[in-house]
């Protein structure tokens, strides 16, 4: 008896859990989000998550519907728990407390939304860059199967309109009007490409996240076909990667049949994160140059779409959003809180951190450190193509009438995103904060090596065939040691990007900007130095990324007159702290040796 009731709670807690995890939300009129959600999943079939597994119900029949709802409730515990340890981290965050006091804010303000991978922000900034209010909202990782990462789009749209509400009433407390708020800029995670339907704004599938390797056999076939990974490397800057938004969009028309009928009835609206935020707050069907850049389809040079391209990936161009510079008014917005104000800016989250940096002069660069890890190089007015596998891409086009301006950019897929890991598939941390506590427990990784090529390595190898390796393992390894093999492993891929872009631009670093999440950790900013034999820059400004599509924002309704006054404002509210090298040239040589060795070890590994 006791057994069967044990056995009731689990499926009774397991189904709660998955309630809360799974449906969509507004399911019941009026409900809680987490109602509505719980009694659209128990009306629905077992296969809600997808438009390919809904596909597979037809000819498997009860069996495989059985194995759905086994498998979903052998999840519900672990997604349940993770929504709402998530939940307790938005009550203990939920209100930022600005350092400045309501009279020293200088209207007008630009608010910023920051759409990033794992959670949606939005910060109001006053016209000298002082940050009034900050709003965090985190949204779910669904993880189907390995390698597979997704989002749903309408609880992103859902998490940025919460943002937006609690950003205005901080407003509003602080004695200001909505009214204020003369423009809003948007910056968003690259890459991630969703499709909706045109006639009911819908999304057709989930997103398909940027780091998400679901597509490494169209890049193989595509690579046979087309014989090199660089075969368009001369027209879009990019290698053939699962990394790209039209490798993205080629598998859900191939794999998903709701998007394949869309298209061919001339139903299916294409776009990345950005594009779907604006079509969502304005009614466009819009994108800026700098996300275009990461499709594929953008060719580098004329910053339009590319005929032969989108043959080449079988993506119809009238799908496609209309391509505009990063800083004009996209629209107004429609969405009540922020109603009729100016959606003015629009870039990509590392070219923004560069916008934010104030990078305008060719040689600058910015090393962003967030779930992955971008460094980018301002190269002026033309694109360099990299002969050391880094990226050309669009930096900025700050006005539709300016110049754009181009970038060499190194992605390392994995950063923050490995303390995640630390905390979430090892447990050896309860929160990613914790690592450079434990990390600084310990001397040195006692000669362990970690390669977080969780999903294969990007820059400067791009080798889809890696996996992830820990090295050096003895008796005496700790769990403080693997941590701060973690740390140093994403020092030691940023070194190998420095490396190919001085090889590619001719220029020598005696100094990198940073930003990003991790740049909280300051061992890791001591390691970098130590690794780059460089300075490493921390601002004061841990919101870069917001504050440059701010800029953007503001330089496009005439708040800031041009590149020199945004220059001129970064400074007035910024400042930088200096990490110098503080270790030898020998120490340095030798743990680059060892993790070349570990490097070499993570090569080759078929996808499990």
């Amino acid at each position: 008896m006791t057994h069967r009731v044990a056995g009731l709670l689990v499926l009774t807690l397991a189904l709660a859990a998955r309630a809360c995890a799974f449906a969509p939300a507004g399911a019941v009129p009026g409900a809680p989000w987490g109602v509505g959600r719980g009694i659209a999943w128990l009306s629905a079939p077992p296969f809600p998550a997808s438009g390919a597994q809904r596909s597979m119900q037809g000819s498997r029949g009860v069996s495989m519907e059985v194995f759905g709802v086994r498998r979903q409730l052998k999840s519900s515990f672990k997604r349940g728990t993770a929504r709402l340890q998530r939940g307790l981290r938005m009550v203990r965050n939920k209100r930022y407390e600005s350092a400045f006091k309501p009279e020293e804010f200088v209207p007008p303000f630009i608010a910023s939304i920051d759409q990033g991978t794992q959670s949606s922000r939005v910060l109001i900034f006053d016209r000298e860059g002082r940050v009034l209010s900050k709003r965090n909202q985190e949204h779910e990782q669904i993880k189907e199967r390995p390698g597979w990462c997704e989002h749903d789009p309408e609880e992103i749209f859902l998490r940025v309109k919460q943002c937006i509400d609690a950003s205005v009433k901080d407003l509003e407390r602080a004695g200001f009007a909505k009214g204020d708020v003369e423009a809003v800029g948007i910056t968003n995670q690259r890459e991630t490409s969703l499709v909706w339907s045109k006639a009911t704004g819908r999304p057709l599938f989930n997103a398909i996240v940027w780091l998400d390797t679901r597509t490494q056999e169209t890049v193989d076939a595509m690579i046979k076909e087309h014989g090199s990974p660089e075969a368009f490397v001369e027209k879009c800057g990019l290698p053939i990667s699962t990394y790209f938004s039209a490798t993205k969009w080629k598998w859900m028309i191939d794999n998903v049949p709701e998007v394949r009928e869309a298209v061919e009835s001339g139903d299916a609206m294409f776009g990345t994160v950005d594009s779907w935020l604006l079509y969502k707050l304005t009614g466009e069907h819009a994108t800026d140059v700098t996300n275009a850049a990461r499709t594929m389809l953008m060719n580098i040079k004329t910053c339009s779409w590319d005929e032969d391209m989108c043959k080449a990936f079988g993506i119809p161009m009238e799908c496609l959003p209309n391509i505009r510079s990063s800083a004009e008014v996209f629209g107004t917005i429609q969405y009540p809180t922020l109603k009729g104000v100016p959606l003015a800016a629009c870039l990509g989250d590392q070219q923004a951190a560069l916008v934010g940096h104030c990078a305008f002069t060719k040689g600058m660069g910015k090393s962003t450190f967030g779930t992955g890890c971008f460094f980018l190089l301002n190269t002026g007015h033309d694109p360099v193509i990299s002969q050391n596998g880094l990226l050309s891409t669009v930096a900025y086009q700050l006005g539709p009438d300016a110049k754009p301006v181009y970038a060499l950019e190194g992605s390392v897929a994995i950063a923050g995103a490995g303390m995640s890991w630390l905390v979430d598939n090892l447990s050896i941390l309860t929160d990613a904060s914790e690592s450079e506590r434990v990390a600084r427990t310990v001397r040195d990784t006692a000669g362990v090596y970690l390669v977080p090529a969780f999903t294969g390595l990007f820059a400067p190898h791009w080798r889809g065939d890696a996996r992830g390796v820990i090295v050096g393992l003895t008796q005496y390894t700790q769990s403080a040691h693997i941590v701060r093999a973690m740390i140093e492993a994403v020092c030691f891929q940023v070194v190998e990007v420095v490396g190919a872009m001085e090889a590619d631009s001719g220029l020598e670093l005696s100094e990198v900007k940073v930003d990003g999440g991790m740049t909280q950790n300051t061992l890791m900013l001591q390691t970098q130095a130590d690794l780059l034999d460089a300075q490493v820059l921390k601002p004061e400004m841990v919101e870069v990324t917001a504050f440059g599509a701010a800029l953007a924002a503001g330089l496009a309704v005439g708040v800031f007159e041009d590149e020199e006054e945004l220059v001129a404002v970064s400074k007035k509210c910024n400042s930088y702290e200096a990490f110098s090298p503080e270790n030898t040239e020998e120490d340095r040589t030798h743990r680059m040796s060892r993790w070349k060795l570990a490097i070499e070890k993570s090569l080759g590994w078929e996808a499990s």
